[in-house]
């Protein structure tokens, strides 16, 4: 469908991407990773023609569309949430306004006459070209869209410059959706959606009929989604055959090949230049001298990337607070006449780690700034418990940082004790590397100074933690040590975040807000989502139950059998050749792997790489074998999603 050819980007002084090449098939579920600075916004730019690369380029089939939604800056104004989501759908708007002038032209002719005649032809034909784009549908799938993302039936009416950064993405994204590209290329997507648009998506994606390459920071979202990950490091891509969790345990396995064959590498070319050094100089042996020093020089140097220095960040150790750690009572806020909260009642206990979600605007972050003491409310208490000392971390305390300092200084002031040695590595690990450490505030962006008020959050030494968004600017390495930081932290923390697999770990409560109010669930995230998963099976299948003895009624025992048995011989009929199919599959995967395996097995043989043709040909195989187990993970993805879907 579309493919890398040779892309090859310098970017300040270094190789971005040195000769990439790769092939998207048309139904590819592709995570993008890589660290941050190796290219992956880059690399979505080029392959949808807003970037150039210094040689090289992408070819595609000419029916081929691609759509990008950039990480921020997109901002629609000028027209109603509708009218702009409509623009989607460019095609039927066009015809629909060339029939409303055919229809105006007809209540303008007289009807004898051979115009008019020719209109209402020209009338007819629009309206089956209506039909063949499907047009009718289109106000229902701008509604399912618009409502999955979040928004309110109130907001289709609404203005869309009247929406804030986060809503102006989901717009973004809606009309994207809408357009069904074949390649749909999404760049940290589910930064502004709250936990249900998150889940909302994810299953609009599993169905979306075109490629999809997906970069993020959500493990869970990724893992979900994605059948391939290309990874970006040191201007090279490698493409495994699976999602992230797969990525990371077979990146194990490829480095140890690799770190094999380097050391290999490296003692041959001892070996040879030792013989050079040795006989340089003797009549007997130019010949081979000559010889070896060829051969040095053909050589492909094998490259080892860097390893990462392992950091591990430990809270200050805080003082115990009270039993009771912040009681709210009898709580009112209401933001112009309308009422966020109405007399609510919560209270926080020693040991809780609890993770806020909900959806958007149900006040989730007016919970953590009241429980911070940063916003006042109308009407109620807020009872701080006995020893407290909070900590209070939101985005926008990023602008309350003193621009006239470096980064190291901000850290330096509030870090107290022996962790004081360790403030450039801590810095390290929320991505500020080198001499970065020394930029003054006033230059940094948005997302480092983010980054910035954070890391001086956690150095204060407090025992009540509450966050809000604080993995919005944060890598996958550096929200692995926040995590592990909390899962040793001895306090209490709160966190708002729709970051799963973040706080699946760290969390033993979820508090949920919603319309119809506040509601607790004991558990991780994973717990409340299949709580909540189970609550909604129980309102269909009472729904169902419902609906089935209102039609029970109306037919006879006997009749309800046949139509029973009936249903069954069909469901039979519809999984059996599925089902075959799936066992195929299964057996050309078994036979698949197992010779990757051998290939695998031979290329970490220390002589492997002596006879270069046999070499090239196995490594050729082994990305065949690679491209073919991909394929054949789709196609057993694709049908356990059919079977599923048939026996739903």
């Amino acid at each position: 469908m579309l493919s890398l050819e040779h892309i090859t980007l310098q970017f300040g002084g270094r190789a971005l991407f040195n000769d990439l090449s790769s092939l998207i098939s048309p139904h590819d579920r592709i995570g993008l990773v890589g660290s941050n600075g190796q290219g992956k916004s880059t690399l979505l730019k080029i392959i949808v023609g807003d970037a150039t690369p210094d040689s090289g380029k992408v070819a595609k089939a000419h029916y081929v569309t691609a759509g990008y939604l950039p990480q921020d800056g997109v901002i629609a104004s000028g027209k109603t949430l509708y009218k702009e989501v409509e623009t989607a759908f460019e095609d039927v708007v066009s015809v629909q306004q060339e029939l409303e002038e055919a229809q105006s032209n007809l209540n303008s002719l007289d009807p004898q006459t051979e115009e008019y005649a020719e209109t209402l032809e020209i009338y007819g034909e629009l309206h089956h070209k209506l039909e063949d784009l499907d047009a009718f549908r289109m106000k229902s799938k701008i509604e399912r869209v618009l409502m999955g993302l979040g928004f309110s039936v109130e907001d289709l009416e609404r203005q869309t410059e009247e929406f804030s950064g986060g809503w102006q993405m989901r717009i973004a994204l809606a009309k994207l959706l809408l357009k069904e590209p074949s390649l749909l290329l999404l760049d940290e997507p589910t930064n502004h959606l709250d936990i249900d648009s998150l889940q909302w998506l994810e299953e609009y994606l599993h169905q979306y009929n075109g490629a999809i390459i997906l970069v993020s920071h959500d493990r869970a979202f990724l893992d979900s989604l994605c059948t391939k990950t290309f990874a970006l490091s040191m201007g090279t891509m490698e493409e495994y055959a699976g999602n992230y969790s797969f990525y990371e345990q077979e990146r194990l396995v490829r480095k140890e090949l690799q770190m094999n064959a380097f050391k290999n590498q490296q003692q041959q070319l001892k070996q040879t230049q030792e013989f050079i050094d040795r006989f340089r100089y003797k009549a007997t042996k130019a010949r081979q001298v000559q010889s070896r020093i060829k051969q040095l020089e053909k050589i492909e140097l094998i490259e080892i990337e860097n390893e990462e220095e392992k950091i591990h960040f430990r809270f200050p150790k805080p003082v115990q607070s009270g039993r009771v750690v912040v009681e709210l009572k009898n709580l009112d806020k209401s933001y112009d006449g309308k009422k966020v909260f109405d007399t609510l009642n919560y209270k926080i206990e020693r040991g809780d780690r609890i993770a806020v979600v909900g959806v958007n605007g149900a006040g989730k972050s007016t919970f953590s700034r009241i429980l911070a003491g940063a916003e006042p409310f109308n009407a109620g208490e807020r009872v701080i418990g006995y020893n407290v000392i909070l900590s209070y971390f939101a985005q926008h305390q990023a602008e309350e940082l003193d621009m006239s300092k470096e980064a190291l200084e901000i850290v330096d002031e509030v870090a107290e004790g022996e962790i004081r040695k360790k403030l450039r590595t801590i810095l390290g690990s929320f991505l500020f590397h080198g001499d970065d450490v020394f930029k003054r505030v006033s230059v940094l962006s948005g997302g480092e100074k983010s980054r910035l008020a954070l890391a001086k959050m956690l150095l204060q030494p407090a025992n009540f933690l509450i966050m809000d968004e604080p993995t919005n600017h944060l890598d996958m390495r550096s929200k692995k040590v926040l995590q592990e930081a909390l899962q040793t932290y001895e306090g209490t923390y709160v966190i708002v975040s729709h970051d799963r697999s973040f706080l699946d770990p760290i969390v033993n409560k979820v508090l949920e807000f919603s319309t119809a109010g506040v509601k607790t669930y004991l558990g991780t995230v994973s717990d409340y989502l299949h709580k909540k998963k189970e609550e909604k099976n129980f309102l269909q299948a009472s729904e169902q139950l419902l609906a089935k003895e209102a039609y029970g009624s109306k037919v006879s025992d006997k009749e309800r059998k046949r139509i029973e048995a009936e249903h069954r011989q069909q469901l039979s009929q519809k999984l059996k050749p599925l089902k075959n199919q799936i066992e195929i599959v299964e057996k050309d995967i078994e036979q698949l792997e197992a010779r990757k395996r051998e290939m695998e097995i031979l290329m970490a043989n220390a002589d492997f790489y002596k006879d270069g043709e046999e070499a090239k040909k196995i490594s050729a195989e082994y990305k065949e074998v690679q491209q073919q187990l991909q394929d054949c993970y789709f196609g057993w993805n694709n049908l356990t999603d059919q079977i599923s879907n048939i026996e739903r």
